[in-house]
């Protein structure tokens, strides 16, 4: 089961999934996982050791981050009224 966490000092949300995504399935798995009503999937970016896609919740931009050398996923708000959504977000995700 993936867990999340609020990291408030940090404005993120912090996940650990179960199996952590390999980094030419991150893609996939970031679909997957964002497929969900309130989300619009955007953009993805591709590097050497870190993707990012980009989507809106509630109308706001985010980013969901891989580190694949880290292994590390977290999501980012992006600005000031993204960053208000952080909890909502977290509570949304988890829920579902």
């Amino acid at each position: 089961m993936t867990t999340l966490s609020l990291d408030r000092d940090h404005q993120v949300i912090i996940i650990n999934p179960d199996i952590m995504p390999e980094a030419d399935e991150f893609d996939f798995w970031g679909h997957i996982f964002l497929h969900q009503d309130e989300i619009s999937i955007g953009e993805f970016s591709k590097g050497a050791d870190r993707h990012m896609l980009r989507f809106h919740y509630r109308n706001c931009p985010f980013e969901l981050h891989f580190e694949y050398y880290g292994d590390n996923l977290w999501i980012a708000a992006s600005g000031a009224q993204s960053e208000l959504l952080l909890e909502n977000l977290t509570d949304y995700l988890s829920a579902s």
